[in-house]
C-alpha cells in the first residue's frame, strides 16, 4: 500500500491539489472550533459529491462534438481515459480544469455568504472530496484490494461503467445519484455497449 500512495501524491496534479488542501485548511484552523465552519465543510463535500455524477455523465460523456479544441479537451478529460483505463497519465483531473473549477466554486459560496472563512470552509470540503475521488478512482484502476465490502464493490461498479456500458454507473465515489436519476442497474441486466472503450464512436453533436 505504500507504494501505492507513493505513486498517488507523487502525481503532478494530485501533488497539486494536496498542496491546494493543506493550504486551506491551514487558513481554517483558527476558526475551526465554529460549528459553522465544519457545516462549511460538509456542505463543499456534498456539493463535490453531486458535481462527481453531474459532471460526469452531462458533460464528460456529451457525444463528440466537431469542434476541434472541444473534442482534444474532452479526449484528454474523459474520452482517452476509456480508450486506455489504466493509463495513469490519463486517470486524474488535470490542475488546469480542476483549478477553475475550485476557484468557480469558491466564487459562488463567498457571493452567497459574504465570508472568507465559510468560504474557505467550503472549499476545503470541495478539496476533501475531490482527493477522496480521485484515490477511490486510482483504487478502481490499480490492482489493489479495497479493504472494505464497500470499496470492494464501488471498485467493481465503477468498473462496469468502463467496460459493460458508460450509459450507467458514473457514481465513482457513491451510487446515490445514479439511483436517483435512473442509472444504476444490475449488470446482468445491461447489455454490453459497442462503444464502452471508444466514445469517440458514438453520434456526434453536429
Amino acid at each position: 500500500m505504500k507504494n501505492h500512495l507513493k505513486v498517488f501524491f507523487s502525481h503532478f496534479d494530485i501533488a497539486c491539489t494536496s498542496l491546494l488542501w493543506v493550504i486551506a485548511v491551514s487558513l481554517l484552523i483558527p476558526d475551526l472550533d465554529r460549528p459553522e465552519i465544519w457545516l462549511a465543510i460538509v456542505v463543499g463535500m456534498a456539493s463535490y459529491s453531486a458535481s462527481e455524477y453531474l459532471i460526469h455523465r452531462f458533460f464528460f460523456h456529451l457525444k463528440p462534438p466537431r469542434n476541434p479544441l472541444f473534442l482534444k479537451m474532452l479526449k484528454r478529460l474523459h474520452y482517452d481515459h476509456h480508450m486506455d483505463p489504466n493509463n495513469l497519465k490519463l486517470l486524474f483531473l488535470p490542475i488546469w480544469y480542476s483549478l477553475p473549477l475550485i476557484g468557480i466554486a469558491g466564487g459562488i459560496a463567498y457571493g452567497l455568504t459574504a465570508s472568507f472563512s465559510l468560504t474557505l470552509a467550503f472549499v476545503s470540503g470541495v478539496i476533501t472530496f475531490l482527493l477522496y475521488y480521485e484515490w477511490t478512482h486510482f483504487v478502481a484502476h490499480r490492482p489493489i484490494k479495497p479493504r472494505t465490502p464497500w470499496g470492494k464493490w464501488m471498485k467493481k461498479v465503477h468498473l462496469w461503467h468502463h467496460f459493460k456500458n458508460e450509459h450507467f454507473w458514473f457514481g465513482v465515489t457513491q451510487p446515490l445519484y445514479d439511483v436517483l436519476l435512473g442509472t444504476f442497474k444490475k449488470e446482468n441486466e445491461v447489455e454490453k455497449s459497442e462503444t464502452v472503450r471508444n466514445l469517440e464512436r458514438r453520434e456526434g453533436t453536429g
